[in-house]
């Protein structure tokens, strides 16, 4: 396949169609270039504030003067394989780094607002972030749970991330109640391990993190918020040989790993999800994503890599 080197009066004419609407189809139809010409244009000149006739201009005349260089199809492909796999830009930057390829962040975003600008879907596998709504108040309207340790008497050792074991814990809620999900993060590798329950009642809650803790080798703490579906703490201390501890009422940030990946989460199971009716094949599916991602937090290792100190392979099939 050959590309076209496109005029200036050509750029122009990109612009006001895509400002009509034209998909990169019709665009190549008008101006008599193959599709893929259009699409190479958008997606090597598409700035910050989108495409820009005359910045495109200047774009393609500082690459034949050897200026930006060249981004070889086969890197792209790679890119978009990763994306597909709902990498972040940043994540891929650093995992081509180490194959010995240079690429920014910044232009795999710029790539994948082109595609979306030309009627692509890669964006749909960036994250979305969205504003968390702050939770005022100074106490715990919820009841107290008998028994409750504080993390104020938690080892130190827990804050320092220096060793495997130390666990949060918490429940995610479905659409109008209906549903709920156990989130269980490591501290120290980010490894994650989530089940859906029918409610949040504490039995259920109980029983089942002690389920999911039972099949793997590091256990030394686990953390949680007040939540009432909790009040069975004390089982799930002696059950698995695990000190339990209580952050403070509204002080997220205390268990704010566990915070993080719920956001993650929420990629997958938006707020508006009824919870009740997620399948096995989901949870697996999306614990296979984010332990097999790397992480910048990891040194580009996945939490899956940390965790099991190997290389990763699918956790599930």
């Amino acid at each position: 396949m050959s590309y076209t080197q496109l005029a200036q009066e050509q750029r122009y004419q990109i612009y006001a169609l895509m400002k009509q609407g034209c998909n990169q189809s019709e665009i190549a139809h008008f101006l008599g270039v193959h599709k893929s010409t259009v699409s190479r244009e958008l997606r090597r000149n598409r700035g910050q504030r989108g495409y820009r006739p005359q910045q495109a201009q200047r774009w393609a005349e500082g690459r034949r003067q050897g200026g930006q260089p060249r981004i070889e199809p086969a890197v792209w492909r790679l890119v978009e394989g990763q994306l597909c796999q709902d990498w972040s830009p940043e994540q891929i930057s650093l995992w081509l780094d180490q194959q010995g390829l240079q690429l920014s962040h910044e232009r795999i975003y710029q790539y994948v607002y082109a595609d979306k600008g030309g009627g692509g879907d890669l964006y749909r596998h960036l994250r979305c972030q969205k504003k968390r709504r702050k939770r005022y108040g100074n106490y715990d309207r919820r009841g107290k749970i008998p028994g409750q340790t504080s993390i104020e008497q938690r080892p130190a050792v827990v804050d320092q991330r220096s060793r495997l074991g130390d666990w949060e814990v918490d429940l995610m809620i479905g659409q109008g109640h209906s549903g709920a999900l156990i989130t269980l993060t490591e501290r120290k590798s980010r490894f994650t391990l989530i089940r859906g329950v029918a409610s949040k009642a504490a039995e259920q809650v109980t029983q089942t993190i002690v389920d999911l803790l039972s099949g793997v080798g590091h256990r030394a703490t686990i953390t949680s918020d007040n939540g009432r579906e909790f009040a069975g703490h004390q089982a799930i201390a002696a059950a698995l040989g695990i000190d339990f501890y209580f952050a403070h009422p509204y002080a997220s940030w205390e268990r704010g790993t566990n915070e993080n990946t719920n956001g993650l989460i929420r990629q997958y199971l938006p707020k508006n999800r009824d919870l009740s009716t997620l399948t096995t094949q989901e949870e697996l599916f999306i614990m296979d994503r984010l332990n097999l991602r790397p992480r910048k937090c990891l040194g580009v290792r996945t939490p899956f890599e940390v965790f099991f100190s190997h290389s990763p392979v699918a956790l599930h099939s």
